[in-house]
């Protein structure tokens, strides 16, 4: 765009902006950017995209900025490129959503550093503010700061926000302590076939927790004479299932003990927070954890969320399909280690360097740097288990890195009824993926990927491992309505960019 044209557009923002009586700096907040960000497009001296256009007319609701309907978000991906330099992971997804639910416990004030600016921490936040909670971004949108109110109004709220992700099933566990009956819309997030609550209510209901779900609302009635007598044993080590126990056992006036815990990273930094609340959790890490509850939790909290393994995963599997150098800094390897151990199997080149510790002073960080590489598909068959073994979400990126080596993998995907279909989406990239059940696929490689347009898988990391044979495949491709990685991601595309990749962000418009 040409500067005149930047300054004409810059005013028309600004006017905009004064119109609906907001400063430069609730602006920013709006957008994730900076005040000092907001300036510069308003004096006409950034460049600016029509996708941060069409970002500022929602934003402000207004027509002479939002170039019309702000439709479906896609990108257009040019392939075959090699990336290169390094990139950092950022917090963990998670963990991030875990501990926005987690401050529900809490009655003082909570700081959470360089918290994830995901569509699903949006939703939640969207959650948090309709029922009274105050959460604004501060340090230049960088940490979130959650101030709850005396009183939560839950006939107030966002439904449709609630709805739309799974982490509010967390709510569960923070709420029962502070009212004797709620509602909660029914979960919603990513299409991963049935997925009962009965496992969290087979925990919570030792809390006095009863729950009836009518007309697409879950009904919550608390008796408070109700006390777990002896140990709750979880009949699924699921991650949200341990983080809702834990979350009851927090303010219980007594001591639980969770047996069959997940030990997962997002259930040791909810551990980790819960100790700054000033709660003791004995046995963080393993399969048992005793957790000595406080009542009433009135204090101001400052935390700092781990970094993503998952995330570190999909940046690792960007440098194999890719045949790149790169380095990935920030690799919580405790969380990754069975993954790397099967890639160099199967012959990745990958060498990391010493440990050091993430900002919560817990989390045991690595830098990766990945190397093009021979690849010979695994003996065994690739399929995920509780931690410490391979991580359920990391299983979807070994299809794109499978379909990259020499010979057959088997992909057996327990955990989930849908997302093993998803992965055959490939085939439309030139992969040969064959669904065998909807657990399991045989990939067959090597692959030469080709371009090709289509929509985004319903589920967040199939998605992202489309995304990926995108970049491998020469040409230009075209992937449509990417809302769910934005759920997880936080700008996959600009960062990809920044190491390489040729990606680029659209509306129809």
């Amino acid at each position: 765009m040409s500067d005149d044209y930047l300054v004409r557009i810059g005013k028309l923002i600004r006017d905009a902006r004064q119109h609906r009586g907001w400063t430069q700096s609730q602006l920013a907040e709006a957008l994730a950017t900076s005040q000092s960000a907001v300036n510069r497009i308003e004096r006409g001296n950034q460049n600016i995209s029509l996708e941060m256009i069409a970002r500022i007319g929602e934003a402000l609701d207004s027509e002479i900025v939002s170039l019309g309907y702000a439709g479906p978000m896609h990108l257009r991906v040019v392939g075959g490129r090699r990336l290169s330099g390094s990139i950092d992971v950022k917090t963990s997804k998670n963990a991030c959503v875990a501990l926005l639910c987690a401050s529900l416990l809490n009655k003082g004030r909570t700081v959470l550093r360089r918290v994830a600016r995901i569509e699903e921490v949006y939703r939640l936040l969207e959650v948090l503010n309709s029922i009274g909670v105050r959460t604004r971004w501060i340090n230049e949108g960088v940490d979130l700061e959650i101030v709850p109110p005396a009183r939560l109004d839950m006939d107030a709220i966002d439904a449709d926000a609630a709805r739309r992700t799974r982490s509010i099933i967390m709510f569960l566990g923070p709420l029962l302590h502070r009212m004797d009956s709620f509602k909660l819309p029914y979960a919603g997030g990513c299409d991963l076939g049935t997925r009962t609550i009965e496992p969290h209510m087979i925990a919570l209901r030792r809390f006095g927790l009863e729950i009836a779900a009518t007309e697409g609302l879950y009904h919550a009635q608390i008796d408070h004479s109700v006390t777990p007598g002896r140990p709750i044993v979880l009949t699924e080590r699921g991650d949200t299932v341990t983080e809702n126990a834990l979350l009851a056992a927090a303010r219980h006036d007594g001591t639980t003990v969770i047996r069959n815990a997940s030990s997962n990273y997002m259930v040791q930094d909810l551990c980790f927070f819960l100790e700054a609340l000033g709660i003791r959790v004995d046995g963080i890490g393993t399969t048992t954890l005793t957790v000595h509850g406080v009542p009433h939790i009135d204090v101001d909290v400052d935390y700092s969320p781990s970094e993503d393994p998952v995330e570190a995963m999909s940046l690792l599997a960007a440098a194999v399909v890719t045949e790149s150098r790169l380095t990935i800094r920030r690799v919580p390897i405790e969380f990754l280690e069975i993954e790397l151990a099967v890639l160099e199997e199967m012959g990745v080149d990958c060498d990391r360097t010493t440990e050091y510790a993430a900002d919560n002073g817990r989390t045991r960080l690595v830098d990766l740097t990945v190397r093009p590489s021979k690849l010979e598909a695994p003996i065994d068959k690739v399929h995920p288990m509780p931690f410490p073994g391979l991580n359920i979400d990391n299983v979807p990126f070994f299809a794109a890195i499978a379909a990259s080596a020499q010979g057959q993998t088997l992909i057996h995907d327990w955990v989930y009824d849908n997302r093993a279909i998803y992965l055959t989406d490939l085939n439309r990239l030139g992969g040969r993926l064959q669904l065998l059940d909807p657990h399991r696929v045989l990939v067959e490689g090597p692959t030469r990927w080709r371009a090709a347009e289509m929509m985004c898988p319903p589920a967040l990391r199939p998605a992202v491992v489309v995304l990926l044979a995108m970049m491998a495949a020469e040409g230009t491709s075209v992937l449509r309505n990417v809302y769910v990685i934005n759920r997880g991601y936080e700008e996959l595309a600009e960062r990809l960019n920044s190491v390489g990749a040729q990606i680029e962000i659209f509306r129809d418009i």
